[in-house]
């Protein structure tokens, strides 16, 4: 489909370091009303990223985007992804490739969404990963302070085995948890893919319906041959790159829905 996705700036976000977990990484800060941490795409901050932070503040949320990775603000390109990605992959804080493993970076994202939530309005915060961080999202609802998980095309551990495409992207012990609150109805969570991505397999999504249950929302749009939204066979970022601001676009539905289940769960009378 013709067009392009929406992108923004770094114009009007505060910009302040925030120290949790033995990390401390820049974050970016806008907006007024529930809170939502949105965990960038590799290569990191881009003009599509900030496309959809900006869209959830006009929509009337406080958006926290930090910074673990790029140069926030700076476009994707095949080079500078490459070089991000590298150094991801090595990184002890990501765990790249690991199987049923903690990964440190989350302990780091729980802070800040426990420090959004204890300075926003509503019940708690959300939120939501984005391909190399899609999972990672899911990992941060270890803590009471998040009530609703988005993983948009969760892709780690990258999934070059069946081992690790069935992986939830998390430890067993923080898969326990996870699933113990979403049962009790303390958290829900969001899973977006599109059909032939490999990147972000069917079958993680399958592992975690398994466990959480109707707590687990997923969406996965047509990308097969032919598809009526025109996507390529290559369709990966469904909320991001994807998007078209058309009405009735499968992508920004996707968006639209996103939107919804955010404020179904973090509405004051959600408490």
């Amino acid at each position: 489909m013709a067009g392009s996705a929406p992108q923004s700036d770094l114009t009007g976000w505060n910009r302040a370091p925030f120290t949790g977990a033995g990390f401390t990484y820049d974050c970016y800060e806008k907006g007024s009303g529930p809170g939502v941490v949105l965990i960038p795409e590799v290569p990191g901050i881009t003009p599509e990223v900030l496309g959809l932070a900006e869209h959830l503040v006009e929509q009337g949320f406080t958006v926290v985007v930090p910074s673990p990775f790029g140069e926030p603000g700076r476009a994707d390109g095949v080079g500078y992804t490459l070089r991000v990605l590298s150094r991801l992959c090595v990184s002890a804080e990501f765990r790249a490739f690991a199987v049923g493993v903690h990964r440190p970076i989350t302990d780091y994202l729980r802070a800040v969404a426990a420090d959004l939530a204890a300075r926003t309005p509503g019940p708690g915060v959300g939120v939501i990963g984005l391909c190399f961080t899609g999972g990672f999202a899911l990992a941060t609802a270890v803590d009471d302070s998040v009530l609703a998980s988005i993983l948009s095309e969760p892709s780690v551990p990258f999934p070059v085995s069946r081992s690790r495409r069935i992986d939830p992207g998390m430890s067993p012990a923080e898969f326990d948890r996870v699933a113990e609150r979403a049962n009790a109805g303390a958290v829900c969570a969001l899973g977006l893919r599109f059909s032939e991505d490999a990147a972000a397999p069917r079958a993680r999504f399958d592992t975690l319906k398994a466990r959480l249950g109707n707590a687990f929302e997923i969406i996965e749009l047509d990308s097969s041959a032919g598809n009526a939204g025109e996507f390529s066979k290559q369709a990966h970022s469904v909320l991001t790159s994807e998007v078209r601001e058309t009405a009735g676009h499968p992508a920004l539905v996707a968006r639209e829905r996103t939107v919804a289940f955010l404020r179904e769960r973090l509405s004051p009378s959600a408490a």
